[in-house]
């Protein structure tokens, strides 16, 4: 080892936080993000459906999320979009560590249950 190396790395940790630079996390990765934890607070998504897609906006250290998904029909509609907007607050301050102002839940579609069983060839 260097002994020059040795007061390199001193002089490194000697610089105070606020002038060592900072970390930024591009809107895009905390987006896919999003999309990854919504997918994974969907109990059973619907079969040949897309998948969740999310849309951020960050400023400073808050983001606002809007969270584009298809869900089953009958089911307990606003209790799944509870448990997206939890998780992606959840999932993204975790990952990204960012605030989560806003997490806004769009569902684009309903997939209706018998439908998908009498394509299937079941009758009920």
């Amino acid at each position: 080892m260097n002994p020059q190396d040795t007061g390199r790395r001193t002089e490194a940790k000697a610089v105070p936080s606020g002038e060592r630079g900072a970390t930024r996390i591009a809107d895009r990765v905390v987006a896919k993000i999003a999309s990854q934890a919504a997918r994974e607070a969907l109990e059973a998504p619907p079969p040949n459906s897309a998948p969740p897609n999310a849309t951020v906006v960050t400023y400073h250290e808050t983001a606002r999320v809007r969270v584009s998904l298809e869900l089953r029909y009958p089911s307990d509609i606003g209790g799944q979009c509870a448990a997206v907007r939890r998780h992606v607050a959840e999932r993204v301050g975790t990952l990204a560590g960012l605030h989560v102002s806003e997490v806004a839940v769009q569902v684009e579609r309903l997939h209706l249950a018998h439908a998908h069983d009498a394509a299937q060839g079941r009758t009920r």
